[in-house]
Parts: structure tokens; C-alpha cells; sequence
């Protein structure tokens, strides 16, 4: 499978601004995205890309560095250039939530979005965070996310907050998030709880509350940046996992991370980011077109990048 040329590239807010010429010279052009700050290591063009040509569609999808100054306008730049819309990463989930005209429940209860389609001259924000971190969880264990007792690492925050969200919806058996800050950890918790009507705990991430947590749950989810960076440290350092536990890292970063190498030392079940990555992508392309994604062309895409 070839990918176009194209998808190395990193575009500007600038080049959005001059209007549709950059893009629709493109072969094929351009007509979805991905906003970041940065973006140059986004894997979702490979995988949107595969999808699109696999589908006989004839758009391609690219990168655009967004900075948290330009986001209105590059969103609105977005009509102007004939796009179907965007994906979106850090630093613009939460922001992007008031720019849109409609957002869907799942997304309000997330706190932020991650794609969004343009229908009739209209944004529409959504999350498939947590939709795919589910599908991720089935895939790579075997079994629904609703069977089995959670804790998140990170879970008040970012990816980890759609995370908690998403197993509050599936009516997960129990549900803990692990903070830095008890606060932030509580008043997603409380939340949740007047939102959904789910008990969520929330604890510190301390030593002797991390041990009675983990001897509680099924499934621990690594939802910290701790693993993106080169000898970065497990989140749960050096406390004691068991050959019953199911452990996710959201971060894939080509390699294998601490946490990982860990769960494996103890003969934990792991897995990486990649398969969450893949099905949040594919939810993404079923809210463009209405039709069920081509996963296992996704996929295939998927594993020439990661090696």
C-alpha cells in the first residue's frame, strides 16, 4: 500500500488561511486534518490515509500545526478550504469545545472533543477517546471494559479523563482514578456521580493507596505522559503487579515503556496505545462518512509504522 507523499508534511495555520489553492492542488486533495501542537509525530494521516484509499475516496488527509493562538480561525479557514473536518490533539480538545455549534453528549461529559465533522457550514465536535479506548480494551484482553474493575492512572485529565468517562458509561464494577492533585481527582468523581449516577474513588498517587487499589482492580490504564519520553520511569514504580492484571498504556511511542516492561515482568497481560489509536481513528471516519471504517486496512497501516 502506498501513502501519499504528502503525509510527511507539516502545514501551517498560514497555509489554511490562504484558502482552499494549497489543499485542492494536492493528489488527492486534502480535505481532512489533524490540529496540534505539535503534530509532526501524528501517526493518525497513515491510518486515515489507508482508510480513504481502501474506501476509493478521493481526499487525503494531513497535518496542520495549530497553535492555541490560531485554533478559531484555522477551524474556520477549515470551510473555506472545502474540508470535512478535523482531528484534533493537544493542546486543543477542551478549547475547541465552545467553538462548535452542536457537541455530543458523550464529548460534554468528556470535557473536550477530538474530532469534528462539518455538516451544512456547521461544526459538530465529538470524542472517540473513549468509544475506542473500549473497543482497544475487547480487542487486546478478550473481554467488554464493562466486566472489570478499573484504575486509571491519570484519570481526572486529558485522554484519562474520556477514559473514566467512558467506563462510567459501560457501567464499569468499580472505577478509581490516581491523581497528583486529590481535588481534581474528587471533583470529576463528584461529576460523574450527579451526572451518571456511577461511584467513582479518587485517590493520590501514593504508595500505600496505589497497593490497596491494585488489589482491587482488573484493569490498570495508564492515561499519564510518564512513557512518552526515553527512560521515563512506571507510573506505579516499583509496586507489585500480578498475573491477573490487564494492563493498558495509552502511550505509544514505538517502543516498549517502563510500565510494559514491568507488566510483562510480572506476567501481567499488556498492551500498548496503538490499538486505541487504531479505533478512535475509526470512529473518527465513521462520523465523516456515515459507514463503517475499513479496520483491517487501518490496521495493516498501523503496523508498517510502528515496526
Amino acid at each position: 500500500m502506498s501513502i501519499p507523499p504528502e503525509v510527511s508534511v507539516v502545514y501551517t495555520a498560514k497555509d489554511l488561511a490562504g484558502g482552499e489553492k494549497i489543499f485542492q492542488r494536492l493528489n488527492p486533495p486534502a480535505r481532512l486534518a489533524i490540529f496540534g501542537d505539535p503534530v509532526a509525530k501524528s501517526a493518525s494521516p497513515f491510518i486515515q490515509n489507508a482508510a480513504l484509499k481502501e474506501c476509493g475516496i478521493n481526499s487525503q488527509y494531513v497535518r496542520v500545526h495549530v497553535t492555541a493562538a490560531d485554533l478559531s480561525e484555522s477551524l474556520a479557514a477549515l470551510l473555506q478550504a472545502d474540508f470535512l473536518g478535523c482531528n484534533l490533539t493537544m493542546p486543543h480538545k477542551l478549547a475547541a469545545l465552545s467553538l462548535m455549534h452542536r457537541v455530543s453528549k458523550e464529548a460534554n461529559l468528556m470535557g473536550a472533543i477530538n474530532t469534528v465533522a462539518i455538516r451544512n457550514g456547521k461544526f459538530e465536535g465529538f470524542n472517540t477517546d473513549g468509544p475506542g479506548f473500549a473497543a482497544a480494551i475487547k480487542e487486546e484482553f478478550g473481554m467488554p471494559l464493562s466486566t472489570l474493575r478499573v484504575l486509571i492512572l491519570g484519570g481526572a485529565g486529558g485522554a484519562g479523563r474520556a477514559i473514566t468517562v467512558q467506563c462510567a458509561l459501560e457501567k464499569c464494577h468499580s472505577i478509581t482514578i490516581a491523581n497528583r492533585t486529590l481535588e481534581k481527582g474528587t471533583a470529576l468523581a463528584e461529576e460523574i456521580g450527579n451526572g451518571l449516577g456511577n461511584s467513582v474513588t479518587a485517590i493520590t498517587f501514593d504508595q500505600e493507596n496505589l497497593t490497596k487499589a491494585l488489589e482491587s482492580s482488573d484493569l490498570v490504564v495508564n492515561a499519564t505522559p510518564l512513557g512518552m519520553k526515553e527512560g521515563d520511569p512506571s507510573p506505579l514504580c516499583d509496586l507489585h503487579l500480578g498475573k491477573n492484571h490487564l494492563v493498558y498504556d495509552t502511550v505509544y511511542n514505538g517502543g516498549t515503556t517502563a510500565l510494559i516492561t514491568q507488566a510483562r515482568d510480572a506476567g501481567s497481560k499488556s498492551a500498548s496505545g496503538l490499538s486505541m489509536l487504531l479505533h478512535q481513528g475509526a470512529k473518527a471516519f465513521e462520523i465523516w462518512f456515515s459507514k463503517p471504517a475499513p479496520l483491517e486496512a487501518m490496521r495493516e497501516s498501523l503496523k508498517k509504522i510502528a515496526g
